[in-house]
């Protein structure tokens, strides 16, 4: 997800290419991780260094071309105030239901008003595979509800109103033949996430 207001941090090396609609990875239902290694702390480590430089507040894994069940989060969009998620499950959504205008990493310059729940209760594993339960409320709530459709293959074009969509229509169109033209043209393909 990223804030409408929020602009680039360049100072970041860049980790990973954001993998963008329409790549057929982001419909993808994303799998568990079973490996709970260095790893996989350092793959965590590079989604926050992505999400970061190009100005999100969450990313989701198949946002840089990986179908795993991993998100990252930080409300304030730095790496202090972050926290992972791995193999998440949201189970129980509660409070009032409020808009709130979301952007997206994998729809650059096109954002939406999107309704969600003030409060998601989720239960995942830490980096280390342990176990735990925990809510969120407010913002941070709903960054976490808007990366975890990533990993269900839920995306922001999904949760648009028609007039949204209407609104967003040709630069949803560009970003089809942006895809149209990579798939045409010379190069490997995959999906893949590509360092820089």
């Amino acid at each position: 997800m990223s804030e409408p207001q929020a602009a680039p941090q360049t100072e970041a090396p860049l980790a990973f290419d954001l993998t963008l609609f329409p790549e057929p990875v982001l419909r993808k239902k994303a799998e568990p991780v079973t490996r709970f290694d260095a790893e996989l702390a350092a793959f965590v480590e590079a989604m926050f260094a992505t999400m970061i430089h190009s100005g999100g507040v969450g990313l989701a894994a198949p946002q840089v071309g990986v179908k795993t069940r991993v998100l990252v989060v930080s409300e304030s969009g730095r790496r202090e105030d972050g926290f992972a998620l791995i193999n998440p499950t949201i189970l129980e959504r509660s409070g009032p239901t409020t808009l709130y205008e979301e952007g997206c990493l994998s729809f650059p310059g096109i954002y939406a008003e999107v309704p969600r729940p003030d409060r998601c209760k989720v239960v995942a594993q830490d980096l280390s595979g342990n176990r735990f339960e925990k809510e969120y409320s407010g913002f941070v709530a709903r960054i976490v509800q808007h990366e975890y459709d990533h990993l269900e293959g839920v995306l922001l074009v999904d949760r648009m109103s028609p007039a949204d969509k209407l609104k967003n229509k040709v630069a949803l169109q560009e970003l089809v033949e942006r895809f149209q033209r990579l798939q045409a043209g010379p190069g490997p393909g995959g999906g893949l996430p590509r360092r820089r």
